[in-house]
């Protein structure tokens, strides 16, 4: 608790606050383009099966070719995986129309490959390695591989950084996201693309975790929250500039690249990055944790006060919560007591819920029928006006009510979604975007108040732990899209269900609306104002 006093001492908000917070927050405006760019590099191009090789000869034109080759089905579009075993040339006669039952009509698969109407995207994934008709759910398993990688990201990333400090891990994740992300652009098969895509996947948990610690453990607690949104709206804008690249590189493998370079450049200037202060301290790091501080003072043109801080004085001012540090932490430290037992499970449903639905919605965007760059900005844009409201409402009315109200009304606008008719894709696209809006505000909030909920000797751990709980809800969300195939209200029930239990959930987290950050568990247990004054 008493590293507040010494954070005001050398500057609390002072020009190295803004310039670390703005240097974290860049590589976050290209974390949506990794995040979401499956919607385009894997987008279903309109296709169906080729038409028989052996009609070269004749001069048809390709209508009927395609007319007397592939069947159409009860939309009166060609059939994506049949096609007649022999051309239908009878078919030539009737305008178009279906063949008769019979030995005439015998359909086989697409023995000849696909053809794809690539207007859209020049190519993707599914055209260049044909993942259609019994590759399909090649697809979805494209996307929970990437997210396996970050669930993997997370166990290893958040254990990782409580050891060996924030700043270390946060260089490998810039660097492994540049590499993997170049690698994937160049994958020669499928194989290989997820295996990259993995290497993304564990990259990208390292920098949100590694980065949200970066930035709370150097700001004081009033700025926290105008700070974690502002931040918030980085991924936001990201989402808008991921529909602009797309829009102007069509090339699934031009545009990987187009997205993963830049983490070149923030691998570079990420070596001006200053380690946490705080867990240096409490790290038994005493003389690296004065230095650091020092420099801060420095930059912040309070070098007189940066000066008169020793080791003593850091050791004196944290003796308490470094006296309670002793040993190493792990993840079954989260359980120990009571408390954090309750706190770590309700976190785990809200982060599970919160990721299972947002990717339930915003990896099929091809469903709302309206064009695919388009409704990316507008899935992204309803994050601003989503976020100043989670904002204002965790700043005045609290973390918990806010968290809790978020996750409810957004299971409500996906529960309603299942009685409205198909054809009224406008309303479906309206409810859908409020409901995104919800979930996006639950992520702007969770990230904040998990942050907020655990000590510091095991918020690395903690926010790994939940962060593995969101990428499970992110894995298995794809998954549950298939479903669709056999029951179609059967996803919309699942991913309007989860929000509301979750939300139930969060009632039972304690408040941390104007609290200093915990640094020790007991810290955590006296959380209440109450058993605090006996705890001190």
């Amino acid at each position: 608790m008493a590293f507040a006093d010494l954070l005001e001492q050398v500057g609390s908000t002072g020009r190295f606050q803004v310039l670390h917070v703005t240097l974290l927050s860049i590589p976050i405006l290209m974390m949506a383009s990794h995040n979401l760019l499956q919607n385009f590099v894997a987008l279903v191009p309109p296709h169906h099966c080729s038409a028989h090789t052996n009609l070269s000869w004749f001069q048809l034109s390709p209508e009927e070719t395609l007319q007397i080759s592939v069947p159409l089905d009860p939309a009166g579009r060609p059939q994506r995986c049949q096609r007649y075993v022999t051309p239908q040339w009878h078919l030539l006669n009737y305008n178009g129309s279906s063949a008769e039952e019979g030995s005439d009509g015998v359909l086989q698969e697409c023995m000849d490959g696909w053809s794809y109407n690539l207007t859209v995207m020049t190519s993707t994934i599914i055209s260049d390695w044909d993942l259609v008709c019994d590759l399909r759910s090649l697809k979805e398993m494209a996307q929970t591989v990437y997210m396996g990688g970050v669930l993997a990201g997370a166990l290893i990333f958040g254990s990782l950084s409580d050891r060996f400090g924030r700043r270390n891990l946060l260089l490998i994740s810039y660097l492994l996201m540049a590499v993997s992300g170049t690698c994937t652009a160049f994958s020669s098969t499928f194989s290989l693309f997820c295996l990259f895509r993995f290497g993304c996947g564990m990259a990208l948990s390292g920098l949100v975790l590694n980065s949200f610690s970066l930035i709370v453990e150097w700001i004081p607690t009033r700025v926290r929250t105008v700070t974690g949104t502002m931040t918030g709206y980085c991924y936001t804008v990201g989402q808008l500039i991921l529909a602009a690249v797309a829009y102007f590189i069509r090339d699934w493998r031009w545009l990987t690249l187009a997205v993963s370079l830049p983490f070149y450049a923030f691998f570079l200037f990420s070596w001006w990055f200053h380690e946490s202060s705080r867990w240096l301290a409490l790290k038994n790091k005493p003389e690296e944790a004065v230095e650091v501080l020092k420099s801060v003072a420095r930059f912040n043109g309070r070098q007189e006060e940066g000066e008169k801080i020793d080791v003593k004085m850091l050791q004196e001012s944290m003796k308490k919560e470094m006296s309670n540090v002793q040993g190493s932490y792990s993840v079954l430290d989260l359980f120990r007591t009571p408390k954090m037992r309750i706190m770590t499970i309700c976190l785990s449903v809200v982060w599970l819920s919160t990721s299972f639905a947002y990717y339930g919605l915003a990896m099929d965007l091809q469903k709302f029928g309206v064009d695919i760059y388009l409704i990316q900005v507008i899935f992204g844009a309803v994050d601003i006006p989503a976020k100043v409201v989670i904002t204002v409402c965790m700043s005045y009315v609290g973390r918990r009510p806010s968290q809790s109200g978020a996750l409810v009304i957004a299971g409500i606008t996906i529960l309603i979604n299942i009685l409205v008719p198909y054809d009224k894709q406008t309303i479906r696209t309206c409810l859908a975007v409020v409901g995104k809006g919800c979930l996006a505000a639950s992520f702007n909030c969770c990230y904040l108040y998990s942050g907020e909920l655990y000590p510091t000797i095991l918020r690395q751990n903690g926010m790994g732990w939940v962060s593995m709980m969101a990428r499970v809800g992110a894995m298995v969300a794809p998954m549950v899209l298939l479903t669709g195939d056999h029951v179609p209200w059967l996803p919309g029930l699942i991913y309007g269900g989860a929000p509301i239990l979750s939300g139930i959930a969060a009632i039972f987290l304690p408040e941390t609306l104007g609290m200093h950050l915990p640094d020790t568990v007991q810290d955590t247990d006296c959380r209440r104002s109450d058993i605090r004054r006996a705890c001190w």
